[in-house]
């Protein structure tokens, strides 16, 4: 079996939200918990609603990015997926494409299947540009079979 996301995927889906939660989380409580009257020049309300909703916008961020990723493993007959609590395996033959998106110097990769899989029709990860490479050219048939965009 072969990795083809990159092992910043436990990183970036379970510590830094879990970090950002519990600090933030912290604070916002500690903000509504403590008795002031104002912060500087801004009342105390104006000041809560702000943290408030700078808290959940970042929840929903998180929700809406970093929680969504997957890791990826493939071998010769099945892609495996996994969310790290649940791992799933699908054929390649239900496997439609890949779509690799580069950024600046990050890279994300959606897996589309033709039949909607557990994890839904689209597969969020961060891959491992060598190693997908790497993966492909030692399956040609797995390459011949899947369509690759932007590798």
């Amino acid at each position: 079996m072969h990795r083809i996301s990159t092992n910043l995927t436990l990183f970036l889906k379970i510590f830094i939200p879990t970090f950002w939660i519990v600090l933030f989380g912290a604070v916002t409580l500690a903000v509504f918990l403590t008795d002031y009257g104002y912060v500087g020049n801004m009342p105390r309300t104006t000041f809560q609603l702000i943290v408030l909703l700078f808290y959940l916008s970042g929840l929903a961020m998180f929700y809406f990015t970093l929680l969504d990723l997957k890791r990826v493993e493939m071998d010769n007959s099945f892609v495996y997926v996994t969310n790290y609590f649940k791992t799933y395996r699908y054929p390649f033959h239900n496997v439609e494409r890949i779509e690799v998106s580069k950024f600046l110097f990050f890279s994300t990769a959606n897996l589309y299947l033709i039949e909607p899989g557990n994890f839904g029709r689209r597969i969020l990860f961060v891959p491992s540009l060598f190693r997908l490479r790497d993966f492909l050219e030692s399956h040609p048939q797995i390459r011949e079979s899947l369509e690759v965009n932007g590798l």
